[in-house]
This record gives C-alpha cells, structure tokens and sequence, in this order.
C-alpha cells in the first residue's frame, strides 16, 4: 500500500475545531504523521496531493443501517408505522431471496460511499452476503445477524453469526455482532442468552428499543416495565450496545445505559413514519446519541448529513434555536466511530486514515463563512470530494472508486423478480 501525502489541508476534527495549513502523512491504512511542512520520507514510493482548497475531516458514520432494504426502496410510501411493517416490508422480506440481500447491500455501500460513509453498522439477516458486499466495496462494516428467535430457542439463529464472527475475527473492515431484532420479539430469556454469548465471544449486540410511545406501552402492560428496563435485566447494556432508535426513552431508562451504549437516531423515519417527536429530543445531551438512517425502504435515503440536519432542525422547531449549536451536532455525527471501534474518528497519528474531503467552493454552499454550518445546513453528496477508507480512495475527483452499472443492473433485474413474486405471509407482527 503506498503512502498518501496530504499537503495544505484544513482539519475539521472530531469536536468541531479547525486548523489551516498542516499535512496529514498517510501509510499502511492508518494517518503516520501530522504537522507543518512535511515531506514524503526518502525512498518511500507514494503520492503528494495537494488540498489547498479542501477541508479534510474523519469520514461519516452510519450507526444503524438495513443495508439490503435499498432492493425494497419506494415500496411502501404514504403509509403509517403500522402498516408499513405488517401490510408492506415485512410480508416482502418474507419471500426475499440471499440475491436480493447481496445486490441491496451493494446498492447501499456505493451511496453510502459517494456520501462520505466509511463506516456503518447494519443489523439483517444473511449477514454473510452484507460482509461479502462491504469487503467488495471497500467500507467497513459491523454486522448485526439478526435473531428473532419465535420459538424461544435462539441457537439455530445465532449459529451462523457466531460462524461469521470466527471468518472475520481481525478482519479491518468487518466485524460481527448479535443482533436480537427487540425486546418486543425477542423474550427477556432469548435477550440474556444472546447477552452471554456476546460477552463470551468478546462482542457486543445492536438491538430496536423503544421505537414507538405504543411499544412502551404495550411493555409496561406486558413486563411491568419499559423497553429498555427489559434490556437493562437482560444485561443488554453491560456489554457493547448499539441501540437503534430509541425515540421514546423516558428520564427513568437514562441511568441503565452503560458507558458502552450508544443510541442511533433516525429522524427522517420518524418523520415519515409519522412516529412522532419522542422524548429523545429532550435527553439527547445524557446520551451517547449518534447518527442513523435506518433503511432506504423507510428512509429512501443513506445520507447521515441529512439526518444530522433533521435532528437539528427538529430540535430549533420544537425547542428552542441556540440548544443546537453547529459544534455539538457535528459531535453527534462524529460519534459513531467511538460505537464502531475501528479505530477511526480522530485526525491524529495512529487513528485509521478514514477520511472526508470536503470541496465548500460551490454553488451550494458558498460562500464561506463557517464551514460546519456549511456542511450541515448546505452540504451534499456533491461537496464531498474524495472518501478514503484505511489509506484507499474510495471515491475520487468525485467518483466512486469502483463501477456501478452492474450494481444499478442487478438491483434493478431483482427488484423485477420482487414484483412478480408478491407479498408472503410473515411471522412477524408490529
């Protein structure tokens, strides 16, 4: 892998702070030095590039991500939650084929990638054909093999995940996890089985909590208790977790969550779900709260940039304008990569060379007087330059790095083949 010199870069750090004028010296997938003046070292075979004009900062994340769900995009439109799942996506999943799952999860890596994703966490199932997707596309991914578990015997579901997690173990850019669907599928006994498993397979789990003010309800008739108090008992949260939305968490959840617990919101789901506001907006400070999109078939998009600007937006409408500095939600958008774990998120030698190249001087964004603002109100896919991901260009000159027409040609023969095969029956209910 040969080195990569970035001269004349403007950082956009993890917290928000900008520096102008340092180099950042790329080797063997990780960022080996950073600093004024620096120069590739005599001998070594490698690129100067010059970012006079760019700003360069940690890559995006995706915290909560059903990659293939893109094969299922636009199918369920101007429907409640409701019957989103039980008329629509989950009578079609019911009859989805591992083909379908891989060219999804493909279609999903290239827009992530063109939007400046270099890392995501996906929970589905068929995990295999999601990791043989992000190894092809060159994104790192963590992989939640979901466990529904309907007879109360987890074992049949989790064994795949654990033979996953044995391919992958030290891959760079895959990891595995379990991926128990809810609280609400998944009795408090399957959640403590898979809960043990994680920690003696050194993992963590990524899970739906609380998504709706009905599902809490429906708990506390059920258990007595909230959603996430059934987690908690379960020791969900004494081991890394990936909570998935999250929305209706009440003040009394707050003290379960582990130090390793982190919360993905998706507003743009809730917003066209018509899930509603959710006490999230009024505890978002008190958690770890990180940035989703959920997937294409409720979110139609992948794009954490617009999310962030949702819960932005949402928050001034409904709060009050100043609760919501530029600084700390581009720290939420940071954040993921502690989740993550792949030793990213940071501009400093040592941290992975998983970096966004911003390009600010256009139409859309200009002119310039504060960049962060610039990216989370103006910014788009077009802005984002070159995406690398451990010392690799995965887009370039704005381009992705790889060809997409058989992707696109794929995606669209198996959406064909998904209209003609029609709804099933599915055993899941919401």
């Amino acid at each position: 892998m040969a080195s990569v010199l970035l001269k004349n870069c403007r950082l956009i750090d993890e917290t928000g702070e900008i520096v102008t004028g340092e180099d950042l010296l790329v080797r063997d997938g990780v960022i080996a030095a950073r600093g004024k003046g620096l120069a590739l070292p005599e001998g070594e075979t490698g690129e100067t590039l010059d970012c006079s004009g760019l700003f360069v900062s940690p890559g995006l994340t995706i915290l909560h991500a059903h990659s293939p769900m893109h094969i299922l995009r636009g199918v369920a439109e101007d429907v409640n939650v409701n019957d989103w799942f039980n008329k629509e996506i989950w009578p079609y999943e019911s009859k989805i084929q591992e083909e379908d799952i891989y060219w999804g999860a493909r279609l999903c890596c290239a827009e992530m990638l063109d939007h400046g994703v270099t890392a995501f966490a996906d929970h589905y199932f068929h995990g295999e054909q999601i990791a043989q997707a992000a190894k092809e596309s060159g994104i790192r991914a963590d992989i939640a093999g979901t466990v529904f578990a309907f007879d109360g015997d987890p074992e049949p579901e989790m064994k795949p995940v654990e033979t996953l997690m044995e391919q992958y173990r030290g891959d760079p850019l895959v990891k595995i996890r379990f991926g128990p669907h809810s609280p609400y599928i998944c009795s408090p006994e399957v959640l403590r089985t898979l809960v043990e498993a994680a920690r003696e397979k050194g993992g963590g789990i990524h899970l739906h909590v609380s998504e709706t003010a009905a599902q809490v309800a429906e708990s506390r008739e059920k258990h007595g208790k909230t959603p996430f108090r059934v987690v908690a008992e379960a020791g969900g949260f004494t081991v890394p977790c990936i909570v998935a939305h999250g929305l209706w968490i009440e003040e009394e959840d707050l003290p379960l969550l582990g130090e390793d617990t982190y919360i993905a919101h998706c507003p743009k789901t809730y917003m066209k779900l018509g899930a509603g506001r959710g006490p999230i907006w009024d505890h978002w400070r008190q958690v770890n709260l990180c940035i989703g999109t959920d997937g294409a078939a409720s979110s139609n998009s992948v794009d954490p940039l617009e999310q962030a600007r949702l819960f932005a937006l949402v928050g001034k409408l409904t709060d009050r304008a100043e609760d919501y500095p530029l600084r700390e939600v581009w720290q939420v958008l940071m954040r993921g990569h502690r989740a993550l774990g792949f030793g990213s998120g940071r501009l400093v030698p040592g941290a992975a060379a998983d970096l966004c190249f911003w390009d600010l001087d256009t139409p859309q964004t200009a002119p310039l007087y504060s960049p962060l603002a610039a990216i989370l109100y103006s910014a788009d896919s077009r802005n984002i330059r070159h995406v690398m991901v451990a010392g690799e260009f995965r887009k370039r000159d704005g381009a992705l790095a790889f060809d997409t027409a058989p992707i696109l040609e794929n995606a669209a023969r198996c959406a064909r083949e998904i209209s003609i095969r029609g709804k099933g029956v599915s055993k899941l209910r919401f």
